[in-house]
């Protein structure tokens, strides 16, 4: 497979066949991100700039807090609390006294931003698109996207979303491969999900919990792409 320094990084994700490769792309990007907030780019200016507009979601607050730099990110969340309650409380003070929709509006806003999410999002978007072009073009990416384990539900609707961007005749190709890799994940679940209920009938004492045990937590990664816990 020729590899160029867009398809490197794709290449390496799809050569580990355990699980969903885009999971394991995300996953990848947002370990990057957090690296490097919390390391060699905490206290330069632009990105400061950036963290104290929009945040983070609840689960990078989490990634960040496993980086080991609690300083690092109090450094961040002093700023951020400063910067919410600027665009947050300033201006809401009126003489006819305070606006239902105003305030509930401008509460909200700052609860759906993340810089690691924007960040992630895009570098997602063009390694989706490598994933297209990789696929009509290269016989030996094919065969690794069709070893897959399987797909998640979130990530099976990106992959089919970026299939707009190929061509006519290789898209509808790909677009069934992916359908069967998700579906092959999906099919597993609901077998396991059965079972793992069936384990619960008094009928079931002393039978074998298959591979049932763990089938909660991830039929809920599978619907989220997010592991519990």
């Amino acid at each position: 497979m020729r590899e160029d320094i867009t398809s490197l990084p794709v290449t390496e994700v799809f050569e580990e066949r355990t699980g969903c490769p885009l999971c394991r792309m995300r996953l990848l990007l947002e370990e990057r991100v957090t690296e490097y907030i919390t390391g060699a780019a905490l206290m330069e200016p632009d990105v400061r700039m950036e963290t104290n507009r929009l945040g983070f979601c609840f689960p990078h607050y989490g990634m960040l807090l496993k980086k080991r730099n609690r300083l690092g990110v109090a450094l961040m969340l002093e700023s951020r609390l400063k910067e919410v309650e600027k665009t947050v409380f300033s201006g809401l003070a009126s003489p006819l006294g305070p606006n239902a929709k105003k305030q509930a509006a401008t509460a909200d806003r700052p609860l759906h931003t993340c810089f690691v999410c924007q960040q992630v999002d895009w570098a997602m978007e063009r390694m989706l698109a490598t994933v297209g072009r990789l696929w009509e073009k290269e016989s030996d990416f094919r065969r690794l996207y069709a070893e897959q384990e399987g797909l998640c539900l979130p990530h099976f609707a990106q992959i089919s979303a970026a299939a707009v961007h190929m061509g006519k005749k290789t898209a509808p190709d790909f677009l069934r491969q992916s359908a069967e890799l998700c579906r092959r994940t999906l099919n597993g679940l609901q077998d396991d999900i059965t079972h793992f209920c069936k384990m619960f009938d008094y009928r079931s004492e002393g039978a074998d919990w298959g591979n049932s045990r763990d089938s909660v937590e991830r039929a809920i990664e599978w619907l989220t792409s997010r592991h519990p816990g």
